[in-house]
């Protein structure tokens, strides 16, 4: 089959689109940046020929009109968790009937969308939004509707599981809202992605829609609990109703790596039980048995212990505070900018020397003074921004597009041993780091390290001078750090 994929970027869209190349189908990914598109590290080269890139927007239906209409089938997975105001449920609604009239003009059969499950009264914006937008996706004339309802998906890399895994790995005594009292039925990664392969182009699930979930009904406080009795943690949980949902929001953004906006609409989600309704079941149509929440948990952190997080919820630009045109940043301005370039010489190795510098940041760290790095972190979260909780999605692998701490990749060119790196931390004004290996003359090797910062205003000016005098203890010892570091060497040889 021909098959349109949104969301090809997220969390759900990079470890669907392997399934499907895989099951012989070809795939169209619309995005908007395909500079910001990368395929997965699961996708074998021998099926790299099977995916194509399309660009569109679902909000400027202009840019969908060199779409391609001879599709058989579409996967609907545009979600946004950046809002929870009316502006963001219309604009929830207006990019489905976009893509709804797109489909009008293709062959495509078939529409398959991941919503929430909504069974209890009084649903939060955002849920309610899930709704709106199946009712506008039904309006397809000639593709059918199959909608899949989940609660909490479980997986190595998901939103829900690393803000469960951050609260129990660093509070062991949590003071938390009346919400952690409300139920779930959480369901593991894997059994998300055996159902949106399952119901493709099976017509017993054409016009329908189910709920979808794993064998466990749960309140959030079994949840932490759970995954803290995985881990082998003692933890004590005290609920108290005093929180108002904004301080519910502010306490779960300090804590976690989410971000602010991300943890407002969870909070206003999380007061209204998303538990399967039986009379929507899938089992009669497909019949699985899921994995249980513990289960999900240990196939969660075997893969992050193994190396092998797919995707990860940073991935998304609503983790964080960039603008969709980040890309346009690929190259580094000359004119009004402030630099520090650092070129440190070495004779080892140059592999080596280029995998330092792919594993920087996240648990390895910035190779001077980190204490430093986690206080501008910790700045950076007081004002809004994402902080450096979010880490890395691996930690020897990047690719265009990637979260790295509160920076993010616009170039990983390891053939050209090039890395660029654009600050998502919040700013007066827009930085980069830039990383190269350098040939010399005399046949060695350097690398060129460069800070670049285009300040806005006075503002921006006054912040290059202020922090001026800790480039100097930083950098400097960052690339030395660096080009030296041997992981095999004792811990007193590693960067301080």
């Amino acid at each position: 089959m021909k098959i349109l994929l949104t969301g090809a970027t997220g969390y759900i869209g990079q470890r669907l689109l392997p399934l499907l190349a895989a099951a012989g189908h070809e795939v169209v990914c619309l995005v908007r940046d395909p500079r910001r598109f990368s395929l997965p590290d699961t996708l074998p080269e021998a099926l790299h020929a099977r995916v194509t890139v399309a660009k569109g927007d679902l909000l400027r239906p202009k840019s969908l009109a060199a779409m391609p209409t001879d599709i058989d089938a579409a996967y609907y997975l545009v979600h946004s968790m950046s809002g929870g105001n009316e502006d963001f449920f219309q604009q929830e609604q207006q990019s489905a009937q976009h893509f709804t009239d797109y489909l009008n003009t293709t062959t495509a059969r078939q529409v398959i969308y991941l919503s929430g499950i909504a069974n209890d009264h009084d649903l939060s914006v955002h849920l309610r939004s899930r709704r709106a937008v199946e009712n506008v996706l039904t309006k397809a004339t000639h593709a059918k509707l199959t909608v899949l309802r989940a609660s909490i998906i479980i997986g190595s890399g998901s939103a829900s599981f690393e803000i469960i895994r951050d609260l129990v790995e660093k509070l062991p005594v949590m003071v938390t809202p009346r919400w952690l009292n409300s139920r779930c039925q959480p369901i593991g990664i894997r059994d998300i992605m055996f159902y949106l392969t399952e119901v493709l182009d099976n017509p017993a699930c054409f016009g329908r829609a189910f709920d979808v979930g794993g064998p466990d009904v749960l309140t959030y406080r079994q949840m932490l609990l759970g995954l803290a009795a995985e881990r082998g943690y003692k933890r004590w949980i005290v609920t108290v109703p005093v929180l108002t949902p904004r301080l519910s929001s502010w306490w779960l953004y300090l804590v976690t790596s989410t971000t602010f906006s991300l943890a407002q609409s969870l909070v206003e989600s999380l007061k209204n039980d998303t538990v399967c309704d039986p009379g929507k079941s899938i089992s009669a149509v497909i019949p699985h048995q899921p994995m249980s929440y513990r289960a999900a948990l240990a196939l969660a952190f075997t893969r992050i212990e193994q190396n092998e997080v797919v995707s990860s919820w940073s991935d998304a630009l609503s983790s964080g505070t960039m603008r969709q045109n980040y890309m346009d940043a690929i190259q580094i301005p000359k004119n009004g900018m402030f630099f520090d370039r650092q070129l440190m010489p070495f004779r080892r190795p140059v592999a080596e020397v280029l995998d330092n510098i792919w594993r920087i940041g996240g648990d390895r760290g910035w190779y001077k003074t980190d204490w430093l790095w986690r206080i501008r972190g910790l700045m950076d979260k007081a004002v809004g921004g994402v902080g450096l909780r979010r880490g890395r999605r691996s930690p020897n692998r990047l690719r265009a597009g990637d979260p790295l701490d509160f920076w993010r990749v616009l170039v990983a060119d390891k053939v050209g041993k090039r890395l660029l790196l654009y600050a998502e931390m919040k700013l007066p004004g827009e930085a980069w780091l830039q990383f190269r290996i350098l040939d010399q003359p005399d046949g060695s090797h350097a690398v060129e390290q460069l800070a670049a910062y285009r300040p806005r205003g006075l503002a921006g000016r006054l912040y290059w001078y202020a922090v001026l005098p800790f480039h100097g203890i930083i950098f400097k010892g960052m690339v030395k750090n660096l080009v030296e570091f041997q992981s095999d060497l004792k811990s007193q040889n590693t960067p301080d």
